[in-house]
């Protein structure tokens, strides 16, 4: 038995870091968006005799190799121990970009929850696998559900958005991303950052501003301190700007910036 999945990356419009909490983790708030019609990781799964891993597409490296640490391989640790599940071996041709804040790896984890309760049959819900998820990661969650959502806590307590605003921008406008292939070190970037208690409020703001007044409005708080790293970044979201985005944006802590554009 095989299946054949196509994780998807996302964007933040909007990211505030309101708090750092006692678990070394902060609190933010964000929307998270899929990125349809752009670059999809390939992701296989097959009954296999033993547990293996295979990587294409665009390389990265495991922390000493050890596919263990891999999030995919994670994935299915947690659903074998409750299901017994038999070994399989995970194909993974990397397309989403490494360390561009997109949740390449985040995704390519939820989807292996997801190809693995269809292929095994397991009848979890969403919101059940939604709770693996999150044992994952912070923004695991998200690509369960693959719709827009608000995000709180870590980012894995999940609202769905009914912003007349975002149901527009589904319709009427489109997304470019760029992705310049600087990795940003997600720690890192965290490390930057001062929180903002005052961060506070962009689901009001996403929830009443119309797609054309985000700009200046809808911050992302990791912008200040990653520009001033790397300005080139800076330059690609101007670029944007240009070009005639309604609204540009770094997603996440870098380091893609995208523009939303009217459809004409």
């Amino acid at each position: 038995m095989n299946i054949v999945l196509y994780p998807k990356p996302k964007i933040n419009i909007g990211l505030r870091v309101t708090a750092r909490r006692s678990d070394g983790y902060h609190d933010i708030e964000t929307l998270f968006y899929q990125v349809e019609n752009w670059r999809e990781d390939i992701l296989e799964i097959i009954e296999a005799d033993s547990v293996s891993m295979n990587y294409f597409g665009t390389p990265f490296e495991l922390p000493g190799g050890d596919i263990e640490k891999e999030l995919c391989i994670k994935a299915y640790r947690l659903l074998q121990r409750d299901f017994g599940l038999p070994p399989v071996g995970i194909y993974l041709c990397k397309n989403i970009p490494v360390g561009a804040g997109m949740g390449g790896g985040s995704s390519d984890a939820a989807w292996t929850l997801r190809g693995l309760n269809e292929l095994f049959r397991l009848g979890l819900t969403d919101g059940h696998l939604a709770d693996y998820a999150a044992r994952l990661g912070s923004d695991c969650p998200f690509f369960i559900y693959n719709r827009p959502m608000y995000g709180s806590g870590r980012g894995e307590i999940l609202t769905p958005c009914s912003s007349p605003a975002v149901t527009r921008l589904q319709e009427r406008y489109s997304i470019k991303v760029i992705a310049p292939g600087i990795h940003v070190s997600t720690a890192e970037a965290y490390a930057s950052l001062t929180p903002d208690p005052t961060g506070r409020g962009l689901r009001n703001l996403l929830d009443t501003l119309p797609v054309e007044e985000w700009k200046d409005r809808i911050v992302n708080d990791f912008e200040g301190p990653v520009f001033a790293r790397y300005p080139e970044l800076a330059r690609l979201k101007q670029s944007l700007y240009d070009e005639g985005a309604v609204y540009a944006s770094m997603s996440g802590s870098g380091s893609a910036v995208y523009g939303i554009f009217a459809i004409r």
